[in-house]
């Protein structure tokens, strides 16, 4: 497991931890250039998708890695979180089924999120 995947585990760990649901992890790796990863997932509220941005960003920094940006996060339809070689992704279902970046990226492969998804890749 490289160091990112270190990291990518620990926010998808997080994400857990505050409810999230429909956690999606696309590959990127060469077909983005901006990116390697994107972990995509929602709340059900505006409390709770702030909650989760908090907790992933208070995990990642407890390892020494801040996110370089957060845009969103007041109206909590949609945060996004820079960690530059991933995004995190936190949606409304509403807004998530809107902007649909499954469908996108529809050619990223999607990685199950399991065990073994948190401790390699």
């Amino acid at each position: 497991m490289n160091v990112a995947d270190k990291f990518l585990g620990c926010a998808i760990r997080a994400a857990q931890n505050k409810q999230a649901i429909d956690i999606t992890l696309l590959d990127l790796r060469g077909i983005a250039s901006f990116t390697d990863s994107f972990l995509i997932c929602c709340g059900t509220s505006t409390p709770q998708n702030q909650a989760i941005s908090n907790e992933i960003e208070l995990q990642l920094k407890k390892e020494g890695r801040p996110p370089s940006h957060i845009e969103g996060y007041q109206q909590a339809e949609w945060i996004l979180m820079d960690y530059s070689d991933f995004i995190v992704h936190i949606f409304s279902p509403k807004t998530r089924s809107f902007y649909n970046l499954e469908r996108l990226w529809r050619d990223a492969p999607r990685i199950e999120i399991n065990e073994d998804t948190l401790t390699q890749r």
